[in-house]
This record gives C-alpha cells, sequence and structure tokens, in this order.
C-alpha cells in the first residue's frame, strides 16, 4: 500500500511531466511535451483538411480516429494534471488549489478543447474549438528561447501599455471623426452606399488602414479631398504604434543584453 510520501512523490513527477517547465534542470522530459506540441499541429492540420469534401469522403474515418486518439490523449493528460497539481505550492490546498487551476485561463483551453467532443451534437462542428489548443504553445517552457521571447513580448507591451492606450484612442477619435464627415459630405450624392455613420464607418476603418476595397469610395469633389486627408493621416498614425513597440524592444532587447554581461570582466555570461 502506498504512504502518503510515495503519493506526494509521484504527484510531483507527474505534476514536472504534464506542465511544462517545472522542472528546469531535467531534460528528459521534453519528450513529452514535444509529443502534446505535434499532437496539438497534428490536430489543427486534421480540422483543416477535414474541411475538404474528398478528404472528408476517402479519409473520414481516420480521421474520426485519430479525434478520439487525440482527445483521449488530452483528456488523461488534463486529470492527470488535476490530480498532480497540490504538489505546486500554488495548487497546494487540495480542494481550492484544484479548483483555482481549473479557473485558470490555461486550464479552461485545456477542458474547452475536450469538452466539445462529450457534448450532444448542436449543429455545429465544434472540434474547432480545439484550435484553441494553440495557446498551449506558451507553455512549452522547454523551447526556452521561444518563451523568453514570448515573455519579452509581455514585458514591452505593459511598459509602453499607456501610450498604446492613447494611440488606440486617438485612432477611435479620428475613426469617428472621419466617419461622421464623409457621411455628411456624400450622403446627399451616394445615399444607398453612405447610409448612416455607422455604416460609413466602414469605409473610414478601410480608409485608415489604407487598404481601399473600393466597394464603398467619394465621388463629391470635397468628398475626394477628405478621404485623401484621411488616408494620409492614417499612414502616420499606424506609424505610431509601430515605433512605439519598435524603441520598445531595441530598450528590453539591450537591457537583456547589459543582464547578461558580467560587471567585473565585461564577459557575456553563460
Amino acid at each position: 500500500m502506498k504512504t502518503e510520501a510515495e503519493s506526494r512523490s509521484l504527484q510531483q513527477r507527474i505534476w514536472e511531466l504534464v506542465e511544462a517547465g517545472q522542472s528546469e534542470s531535467d531534460t528528459r522530459l521534453d519528450w513529452f511535451d514535444r509529443f502534446i506540441l505535434v499532437l496539438i499541429f497534428l490536430n489543427v492540420a486534421a480540422v483543416i483538411i477535414g474541411t475538404v469534401a474528398d478528404i472528408e469522403r476517402q479519409f473520414g474515418s481516420y480521421l474520426y480516429a485519430f479525434e478520439v486518439f487525440s482527445v483521449a490523449v488530452f483528456t488523461v493528460e488534463y486529470l492527470l494534471r488535476l490530480w498532480a497539481c497540490v504538489a505546486s505550492p500554488a495548487y497546494a490546498d487540495p480542494i481550492r488549489g484544484r479548483l483555482r487551476l481549473v479557473l485558470s485561463p490555461m486550464a479552461l483551453i485545456d477542458l474547452t478543447a475536450i469538452l466539445p467532443f462529450y457534448l450532444p451534437f448542436v449543429g455545429i462542428d465544434l472540434r474547432f474549438v480545439r484550435i484553441f489548443r494553440l495557446m498551449r504553445l506558451f507553455r512549452v517552457a522547454k523551447l526556452g528561447r521561444y518563451v523568453e521571447g514570448l515573455q519579452m513580448i509581455g514585458r514591452v507591451l505593459r511598459r509602453k501599455r499607456e501610450e498604446l492606450i492613447l494611440a488606440v484612442v486617438v485612432w477611435s477619435f479620428l475613426l469617428v471623426i472621419s466617419g461622421s464627415l464623409m457621411y455628411y459630405t456624400e450622403h446627399a450624392v451616394q445615399p444607398d452606399k453612405f447610409t448612416d455613420i455607422p455604416t460609413t464607418m466602414w469605409w473610414a476603418v478601410m480608409t485608415l488602414t489604407t487598404i481601399g476595397y473600393g466597394d464603398v469610395y467619394p465621388v463629391s469633389p470635397l468628398g475626394r479631398v477628405l478621404a485623401s486627408l484621411v488616408a494620409v493621416i492614417g499612414i502616420g498614425l499606424f506609424a505610431l504604434p509601430t515605433a512605439i513597440l519598435g524603441s520598445a524592444f531595441i530598450e528590453a532587447a539591450q537591457e537583456r543584453k547589459q543582464k547578461r554581461i558580467c560587471p567585473h570582466c565585461g564577459k557575456e555570461l553563460e
């Protein structure tokens, strides 16, 4: 009969196995992370090619068998994670800890990935929800350089959130103003195209982003002048967040490089 210590030890090993990045020194666990990662990509590929009628007719049974296998693996992984999470100090309490894990964003994604398979048919292909398991890529901490890069993105966004929010506010203000002005300029000329301000804002979005589908465009001289101004302003406005993020990434890269240089000898740390 297993003792409590043996059970805890087993839970700790399983937690380190299913929760990527919990054992920094043990590279022997890489095989599980890679297996889950490959299975995620194969599931996405299966969902995509399963929408092709000819492939579905010829290989539908194989695709379904692969789906059953994948759901079984993901279900076992989810249950093992739920059982072994008490080995982590963050989820040490058997009840509240497991509840905290279940309600965490990544655990909800895991549950969403397997739950549709067990639900009755409701008329929607809920298998497509499994694509959200791609977010599990953020948890494959064994791919250290990718995780470190993603962490840098998070730090940059947090550091520059005020500037980015300001850019979004300015862009939204310009969107409303340009849509309103164009509506009052073109509505009398093209009532079927510029029917109201919300509809005209579609034109404003396409112009500010310099996409310009060409389905809606001004024909009056004043409307064309206004459209030209909005397009020029849009180019400069969209360059603003790019410049903000670009400078922030340069600063973060320099800080990272400085941290890896020994302050005494000036050599790069291993």
